[in-house]
């Protein structure tokens, strides 16, 4: 797909993960031997972080920030909905392919992604573009419908 490639946010439409956002690592158009259906490797947030006010103090806005959940799969491409937003994330260092197939060496890969997800929620303010800060944004909020 032309549209879906890696960095962009999407929203996950089946599954478990239904109605939660998520970035795309990596594409498979064609597909491959395991999945002949075009399909992409996401890492999203099952739980995002909680809500935080201004009046909060820095301890607590930490300890609030900590409680995000991610994950990670392969969905096919017909059950993602691509969103105009991008994220300048470094997902492929964090998410090997090779580490998803063992159950201990993904709990590795989440944990890694949850420190990815949390050092970027918590500096926002430091992303380079507009627009990628927008997508960031827009990834940690809560999807509204």
């Amino acid at each position: 797909m032309a549209i879906i490639k890696a960095g962009k946010v999407v929203i996950v439409l089946a599954g478990r993960h239904a109605g939660q956002k998520a970035v795309v690592v990596k594409t498979f158009d064609d597909g491959n031997s395991d999945k002949r259906f075009a399909h992409c490797l996401i890492a999203g947030i099952a739980r995002g972080p909680r809500k935080v006010t201004r009046a909060m103090s820095k301890a607590k806005v930490e300890k609030r920030s900590k409680c995000m959940k991610p994950f990670v799969k392969y969905v096919n491409v017909r059950h993602v909905f691509p969103t105009r937003y991008v994220v300048d994330l470094d997902l492929k260092k964090a998410v090997d392919e090779a580490d998803l197939v063992e159950p201990e060496r993904k709990i590795e890969v989440k944990k890694n992604l949850k420190k990815v997800f949390e050092d970027r929620y918590l500096n926002q303010k430091e992303v380079t573009s507009e627009k990628k800060a927008a997508g960031s944004s827009y990834f940690f909020q809560k999807l509204r419908f």
